[in-house]
């Protein structure tokens, strides 16, 4: 084939796909493009409808090139959204179906909605407003850093610094850096790798780990930042109490003054995070300002000479010795050990989530999660480092505050005890008697005591308790939002709702004021701090359990940008927190994991209707993977027979009592797939019918363990190969074939009765057992769900059939005429098992001679004993071997009529191939009579099943087989019909592949 010359004025610029420019207020055309062009992908402009066959020629394509919109969620104001072409719009023939299909991310549904809201959409002039959104620094680095710098920076670190020692309290500070440094890695490989939305610790560990164990944090994680304000806001009213003791101001006593104090303040952070995040990152900001204008206090305090007053209080400026001093811990109290102070301080820096919690409102959160948080961590930890040295070389652990408390000339040393002596000043008398009100180890204020402006310190704890509270308020609502909003669990809903621009929670606002104020009222801060930090550590343990998860399990979605992490770290990082928990309160980390296993078990139990594709998912795919490929390994063996059944429903609504009572015997033990075969030409309509996702809703919302397969043939019997050769997965393939009853043969066509037997003898040349279900009022229940028939998408509505109900103290009589290797015998036995069954009493009826009935009676027993099925009720029956009753076989007769050719003597050999070469269906005199002795054996057994299995529950009879090219498929399925025509129980026709399927062996 020769390509065009230049010169012959083919221009490839001409052809390429169009970029459309944004539109404002586009709309669509009524073929089915928009007016921006996305879909006019030809140099002229115009569509494949309109130009039919001639659209595809040359170098003219639908292919469009990579575009955001394709893979958005998402709509941007003033354009509509650009849309894939679909496969079958790309390869499909314009001249046999020229009308546009929908784009592949298109629904019919979809298109409905987005019609109906077209005018809607043009009225819409003006674009929504812009909610607040924040950057790395004001959204994430100081809203952390102000979190971090908490109550315990102020109120609690020097008194740490007292018991544990600088070298101790160092441990603890990096011990918990290290904590949340690894938590922080691992936020920020799980927050880069996709789209991060509102709801923080509660979005990642979610999407990450799925619902099950995200629903249980993001409600934990919640009240741990609800009861966070407490502890901050009682920092700030003890604070506040300290002052008013020192003025002399006393309203009740301490512990009502903080309880009044504190639910006056988180009263008024309340009414500034309801006014929104502009204003609550505005106050932030001031909050972050005085926070370094009190450290640059502190800092200046530390290098200025004491004053006396200062000296009287334990300051002595940077001494060498007070440092060596200061450095070995000195424990003192219940609360005197390493995991005491740790649980105190740790809280401190659980603040490291607090950007991350408004992730809705970051401008770019995967960017400013990682950058933020980090930066957070390494600047609050160099903070705390530098105070807990610095005051522990300044400040005596013990100090009486009293001016007259100094060495005299005429005192003598020996009687002087501590290291004040050395500086000229006598404690002794206050440390011998424990009554020191000053130093690190009694004082709480002991920055203000060392601060060049003390004013500046308690600003900085106004401003820091402020903060982190505020910080609190805000990220407790945020997360429980999201938890609400994906309706997890009942009754919390109504907290989803959200108001304004920012969608702020104002009732969670409201909710996670009640319980702060709840905590409040215990106005004891080191009782409040522990409490909350089990519940911070369970969730970064998660947090790093979700990175590490994710990464092991190999999914092709975990591409996060963020590439310094490691998932041995993030392992290593969700242990510790575990093994802290129970190092720091025991019975406080129970309760945790007691909640979270309590919230896990809801939610697998209710299993709600969610998909986020979590790593959960895609470690069930890596153990179901390598499970399937290990059992390639292992040899089929008779004990291990399990019935795997490939169960042709059409779909599975059409035909429930037949997917019930296969569920019987496959329920938690065996393989089943119900498998549909759409009789149509390749097209979308018919896979869409295939494959719709309707049919495994209504197979889950029945509860059944079922795959579903839909195949798209020409013809049932081909489409029926396919997934008899094609379904299942190695080992786990079906060997059963079970179908139901082909009904009103005769009214059909003789060809449909041909290949509905030709059907079963594929079966049986593919090595598979063949099961047979006939029920007297027929098994199709189409007619129950037309109504629904416009809305594939939702599953077709449930009905209830016989196989749903407890069958009582009937029985299942088993008609055990040949042996087929032990199916007709295991399927009963599996039915007992279930509880609707298990009062059923199994008969088995053989056929034998009147005169050795009790002798094979007993061959037989001896048998099934040997295979331990508990069937104890065998029936010989020589009535199998008599001739049937000539009205019987006068309708058998009749029942031929309509498939018997018509022998004309006359005809004429040589016009033709003989008639039965062309339709092989029909049934010639000579057929039947090589067949008459088993046509007489089938009409005889329905006499026998209607003398003695008229009230069973359900009638299992081995199935007869036709030999190819000997009876023809119409008389075979004549005998099918005659034998279980006529009877009120239900008619389970079995045969084996002839193969072992039970064994007395225990090898």
């Amino acid at each position: 084939m020769e390509l065009p010359e230049a010169s012959d004025g083919v221009q490839l610029a001409a052809y390429r796909p169009r970029l459309s420019l944004p539109v404002v207020n586009a709309k669509a055309t009524p073929e089915g493009f928009d007016a921006s062009g996305d879909y006019h992908c030809y140099g002229d402009g115009s569509s494949v409808a309109s130009r039919g066959s001639d659209a595809l020629s040359g170098y003219e394509t639908l292919d469009a090139p990579p575009h955001y919109d394709f893979y958005a969620n998402t709509e941007v104001f003033g354009r509509q959204r650009r849309l894939r072409p679909s496969l079958y719009q790309l390869h499909a023939n314009p001249e046999v179906d020229p009308r546009p299909p929908l784009y592949e991310e298109t629904t019919a549904e979809q298109m409905r909605v987005e019609d109906s809201s077209e005018e809607d959409e043009e009225d819409q002039k003006e674009p929504p407003l812009e909610p607040t959104r924040f950057g790395w620094v004001q959204g994430v680095m100081i809203r952390c850093m102000l979190n971090i710098w908490g109550v315990i920076l102020y109120l609690r670190l020097p008194w740490i610094t007292a018991q544990a020692g600088i070298g101790l309290t160092w441990v603890i500070i990096l011990l918990s850096s290290c904590i949340t440094g690894i938590t922080g890695l691992s936020t920020s490989a799980i927050a880069t790798n996709g789209k991060v939305k509102g709801g923080g610790t509660y979005f990642l560990i979610s999407r990450s780990l799925g619902p099950e164990l995200g629903g249980s944090i993001g409600l934990i994680f919640s009240f741990a930042n609800a009861v966070a304000v407490a502890m901050h806001t009682v920092g700030f009213a003890e604070t506040v109490t300290d002052l008013m003791y020192e003025n002399g101001t006393v309203m009740v006593d301490r512990i009502n003054d903080i309880r009044i104090i504190g639910i006056i303040t988180v009263t008024f952070l309340l009414g500034i995070s309801m006014a929104g995040m502009a204003w609550e990152s505005k106050a932030q900001v001031l909050f972050f300002l005085v926070i370094l204008v009190s450290f640059a206090s502190f800092i200046v305090g530390t290098i200025t000479p004491a004053s006396p007053q200062k000296q009287a209080r334990g300051f002595f400026s940077y001494k060498a010795d007070i440092f060596a001093s200061n450095f070995v811990p000195d424990w003192r109290g219940p609360e005197g050990s390493f995991f005491g102070m740790f649980s105190i301080f740790f809280p401190s820096a659980t603040g490291i989530l607090a950007g991350a919690n408004i992730s809705g409102d970051l401008k770019n959160p995967t960017v400013a999660i990682p950058r933020g948080t980090l930066m957070a961590i390494f600047w609050t930890t160099i903070s705390y480092l530098i105070i807990s040295a610095t005051i522990g070389s300044c400040v005596l652990r013990d100090a009486s505050g009293l001016l007259n408390n100094t060495l005299l000339p005429s005192s003598s040393s020996e009687d002087c005890v501590g290291l004040a002596c050395q500086y000229g000043w006598d404690f002794a008398e206050c440390i011998s008697n424990n009554t020191c009100t000053y130093g690190i180890s009694n004082y709480y204020q002991s920055m203000s005591l060392v601060s060049a402006f003390a004013p500046l310190i308690t600003a900085g704890i106004f401003g820091a308790t402020l903060s982190s509270a505020l910080a609190c308020l805000v990220s407790a609502p945020k997360v429980f939002q999201c938890l609400c909003k994906d309706k997890l669990y009942p009754l919390i809903g109504v907290f989803g709702k959200g108001y304004g621009k920012n969608d702020e929670p104002l009732r969670g606002y409201l909710l996670t004021y009640i319980i702060a104020a709840c905590f409040i009222l215990i106005a004891e801060l080191n009782t409040i701090a522990p409490i909350i930090s089990n519940f911070f550590l369970c969730s970064y343990s998660l947090i790093n359990f979700s990175c590490f998860h994710a990464s092991i399990t190999n999914s092709p979605g975990w591409r996060p940008s963020f590439r310094f992490y490691s998932k041995w770290l993030s392992l290593l990082g969700s242990v510790i927190c575990v093994v802290i928990m129970f190092l720091l309160t025991w019975w406080a980390a129970l309760i945790a994991f007691g909640v979270v296993f309590f919230l896990l078990g809801y939610t697998l139990y209710k299993k709600p209707a969610v998909n986020w594709g979590s790593s959960v998912q895609a470690s069930t795919y890596n153990m179901a993977l390598s499970q399937c490929v290990g059992l390639n390994h292992v040899e089929d063996h008779v004990k291990n027979y399990r019935p795997q059944c490939l169960v042709l429903t059409g779909p599975p609504s059409s035909r429930p009592a037949l997917v019930d009572l296969v569920t019987c015997f496959t329920k938690d033990l065996s393989l089943m797939i119900c498998g549909n075969v759409v009789t149509a030409g390749p097209s979308p309509s018919a896979v869409e019918k295939a494959t719709s996702d309707s049919h495994v809703t209504w197979l889950n919302q029945r509860k059944i363990k079922s795959f579903y397969r839909g195949v798209v043939a020409t013809e049932l019997r081909s489409g029926v190969n396919m997934l008899l050769q094609g379904a299942g997965l190695g080992r786990i393939k079906p060997n059963v074939l079970l179908m139901g009853f082909k009904k009103d043969c005769c009214s059909e066509t003789p060809q449909a009765a041909h290949n509905y037997i030709e059907i079963l003898h594929d079966a049986f040349d593919l090595q598979y057992g063949v099961c047979i279900l006939r029920l007297k009022g027929g098994l199709d229940a189409t007619h129950l769900s037309q109504s629904n028939a416009s809305h594939p998408i939702e599953a077709e509505p449930q009905c209830s059939t016989v196989f749903q109900k407890k069958q009582g103290k009937k029985t299942i009589d088993v008609y055990w005429l040949s042996d087929d290797g032990g199916l007709t015998l295991l399927l009963p036995y599996l039915l007992t098992r279930r509880k609707r069954w298990a009062r059923c009493k199994v008969r088995v009826f053989v056929g034998g001679d009147a005169d050795k009935m009790e002798e094979q009676r007993e061959e037989v027993l001896a048998l099934i004993k040997k295979f331990r099925l508990g069937f104890h009720d065998v029936k010989v029956l020589p009535d199998f071997y008599q001739n049937p009753r000539p009205g019987s076989v006068h309708q058998f007769e009749n029942m031929l009529g309509c498939y018997r050719l018509d022998t004309n003597p006359k005809q004429d050999s040589d016009s033709g191939p003989p008639r039965q070469q062309e339709e092989p269906w029909m049934i010639t005199d000579q057929d039947l009579e090589r067949n008459k002795a088993k046509s007489l054996r089938q009409i005889r057994l329905n006499e026998v099943l209607q003398d003695y299995s008229g009230e069973a529950a359900l009638i299992i009879i081995t199935m007869p087989v036709g030999m190819r090219g000997v009876c023809p498929n119409t008389l075979y399925l004549a005998w099918l019909d005659f034998l279980s025509h006529d009877l009120r129980p239900p008619v389970l026709l079995v045969r084996g592949n002839q193969e072992n399927v039970l064994t007395f062996y225990c090898q």
